[in-house]
């Protein structure tokens, strides 16, 4: 048996390719739909979460295979067909058929793209990291490949039906050979034409794309739009003390099902009161108040600021308020931080780099999620990490 094309028969590669994608597609679709289905609380975002993955893991999978498809499709001959007679049957079989490759490469890439522009939520298990190459965090960029990757959907579905009602039509209703020759590599009778096949279906299932991704585009253009938070990366102006926050950051990095997210608040003011020539001892105050709903946190900001995490609604602000104790030139601020109404005590040691009117400061800590009640229900650390790795940088103005 040939492992390429014939002109009478399809060889055991093509064969081989052809049900291995119809397995991915019947699996990573109903996958998709299933963890579509279900709610994001703490009895079922374990499920939910491993279902996305697998969903996804597949999808890579179909588009380095779609690929391998289309090369050989366009390396190797395409069997001729049965009915050689029967012009409009086989352009329309055809059609489908490169609606089927382009969706095998699109579909999952637009799912690649909106899942590289977030952080978080259902890894690609894999061991090549998340992100693709020029393809910047962010939330336009996501909602844009997103809608592409529901409409391409779409299409690979309706190419999937047509494609499976015409290979049952073959086989229930006009009794030919055209399933067999996929199935068992069966060669065609002597009488099938010799014209070679043309482009004009490759060129149609091209348009036909390009239509659609002028329709998403089109409908991003006009969708209002979304309201956005305080430029990230830059704090509030201080509400008082004698040195005022001229910009800076308030950050954090949690694991969700092994993979890091990165998080931030855009929204928070500094009141600090601070002493630089004192060396021992209190050197001054800080009252630092947190917008929780600036909150982002890539592909699970709205599950973050649900009432199984930092409950939002219930919870608008955090705070840390703490006095600045110095100490040979090192520094900590020894205080309490309140989130979700709930207190614990919190050491911050940070450095300090003045340069006249100026100082910049940084700090790391790690805090324990569930010390303030933050996803209760989610008990297993393989799902939500436990540790939340805080990073703090300003830039504050003697006032």
């Amino acid at each position: 048996m040939s492992l390429v094309n014939t002109p009478t028969s399809f060889g055991s590669l093509s064969r081989s390719l052809h049900w291995l994608t119809a397995l991915l597609i019947l699996t990573a679709i109903p996958l998709g739909l299933i963890a579509n289905s279900l709610p994001a609380d703490a009895s079922t975002i374990a499920s939910k979460t491993l279902l996305f993955s697998l969903h996804k893991t597949l999808g890579v999978v179909a588009f380095f295979l779609g690929l391998a498809r289309i090369l050989a499709a366009l390396l190797q001959p395409h069997p001729l067909p049965l009915h050689p007679k029967a012009k409009i049957a086989n352009a329309l079989a055809a059609l489908v058929h490169w609606m089927l490759y382009i969706s095998l490469v699109a579909v999952p890439l637009t799912g690649w793209i909106h899942h590289a522009a977030l952080s978080g939520f259902a890894p690609i298990l894999w061991p090549f990291g998340q992100d693709l190459p020029f393809v910047a965090k962010s939330q336009i960029t996501a909602d844009l490949f997103a809608a592409a990757h529901w409409l391409f959907t779409k299409l690979l579905v309706a190419s999937v039906l047509l494609h499976i009602a015409g290979a049952l039509k073959h086989h229930l209703i006009d009794r030919d050979d055209t399933l067999r020759r996929m199935t068992r590599g069966l060669k065609a009778p002597l009488q099938a034409s010799t014209k070679a096949a043309n482009l004009v279906p490759m060129l149609c299932a091209l348009a036909i794309y390009a239509a659609a991704a002028a329709l998403v585009f089109q409908m991003q253009d006009k969708a209002p739009p979304a309201a956005t938070a305080a430029p990230p990366q830059t704090a509030s102006q201080a509400l008082g003390g004698n040195w005022q926050v001229s910009q800076g950051s308030l950050g954090f990095d949690v694991k969700q099902m092994g993979a890091e997210i990165a998080g931030s608040f855009a929204s928070w003011s500094a009141e600090i009161s601070f002493d630089e020539t004192t060396t021992s001892g209190p050197a001054g105050e800080v009252l630092v108040t947190i917008d929780i709903g600036s909150l982002t946190l890539g592909a699970v900001t709205d599950q973050a600021k649900s009432a199984d995490f930092f409950d939002v609604a219930s919870y608008k602000t955090a705070q840390f308020k703490a006095q600045i104790l110095a100490e040979a030139g090192s520094y900590q601020a020894v205080g309490i931080l309140t989130i979700r109404g709930i207190a614990r005590p919190l050491t911050l040691p940070f450095s300090l780099s003045l340069t006249g009117d100026t100082a910049q400061m940084q700090a790391a800590v790690s805090l324990d999620r569930r010390d303030f009640g933050i996803g209760a229900g989610f008990a297993d650390e393989s799902t939500v990490g436990f540790p939340v790795a805080v990073k703090i940088a300003l830039t504050a103005e003697r006032s």
